[in-house]
C-alpha cells in the first residue's frame, strides 16, 4: 500500500511544488504521468525515501517514512520499496548474481541463490547469473534492473521511465513484463513517466501539470 498527504517539496531557493494526494493499494498499477517540469521524478523519490518532503507524509505499508532515521529507511527501503531506475547504476565490477545478492544484504536479509536464479530464470535470465553487466544487452541490463527491484519481494514497485526510449513493440513487452512480476509478488505498482501511450494501459492514473498539481 501507498499513500500520500498533503506532499510538498521545495528545492532551494525556489517555491514548493504542491503534489496531489495519492492512494494506491495492493495489487493496484497506476500511472503517474507528467511533462517534464511536472516534479514527477522528485514525487517518485519522496514515494521511495530518497528525498525527505518539506512537508506532508508518505505512508508505506501504513508507515510514515518521514518518521524513520536514515538506518531505519535505509532498511524498511531495502525490505518494503523496489525501484527500477532509469538508469541501471550496477556495481560493474560484480556479476549479475552478486549484485542481486548485494540487494538482499542491504535490506537486512541472507543471501539466497536459490532465489536469484529462480528470478533470473523467470526473467529469461539463468544463463546470465555470472555474467559481468557491462557484458549485457540493453534489455538483459533492464530485466536485471526489475530482478533486483523484486528480489526482496517488495510491497511497493517505482518504475521511472522505463519505456521512456523503446519502440511500441519493446514498450509493450516491458511493461507487461513488470507488471507481471508485480502480480506475482502481489506488489503496488506505480510507473512514473511522461510516455502518453501508456495512458490507454493503465486505468488508475495521477496526472501532473507543470507546477505539480492534479491537472
Amino acid at each position: 500500500m501507498l499513500r500520500t498527504k498533503n506532499l510538498q517539496f521545495a528545492y532551494h531557493g525556489n517555491a514548493p511544488i504542491s503534489f496531489p494526494d495519492v492512494e494506491c493499494q495492493a495489487n493496484e498499477h497506476w500511472l503517474l504521468l507528467g511533462q517534464s517540469g511536472s516534479g514527477k521524478t522528485t514525487l517518485l523519490h519522496l514515494l521511495a525515501g530518497l528525498r525527505t518532503a518539506t512537508s506532508g507524509e508518505v505512508w508505506v505499508d501504513d508507515q510514515s517514512l518521514g518518521h524513520m532515521s536514515a538506518s531505519e529507511l535505509d532498511r524498511f527501503r531495502g525490505q518494503h520499496i523496489g525501484v527500477i531506475f532509469q538508469q541501471s547504476y550496477f556495481l560493474r565490477a560484480l556479476t549479475v548474481k552478486e549484485n542481486l545478492a548485494m540487494a538482499q544484504s542491504l535490506s537486512g536479509a541472507a543471501q539466497d541463490l536459490s532465489q536469484i536464479k529462480g528470478l533470473l530464470d523467470r526473467l529469461n535470465l539463468g544463463h546470465k547469473l555470472n555474467s559481468g553487466t557491462n557484458d549485457l544487452s540493453v534489455g538483459e541490463q533492464q530485466r536485471v534492473a526489475i530482478a533486483r527491484a523484486l528480489i526482496n519481494k517488495p510491497s511497493v514497485i517505482l518504475a521511472d521511465e522505463p519505456t521512456s526510449a523503446l519502440d511500441d513493440k519493446n514498450a509493450e513487452e516491458v511493461i507487461s513484463l513488470i507488471r507481471e512480476q508485480a502480480e506475482e509478488v502481489g506488489a503496488t505498482l506505480m510507473i512514473v513517466t511522461h510516455d502518453t501511450r501508456l495512458k490507454a494501459v493503465f486505468d488508475k492514473q495521477v496526472i501532473l501539470d507543470p507546477i505539480g498539481k492534479t491537472a
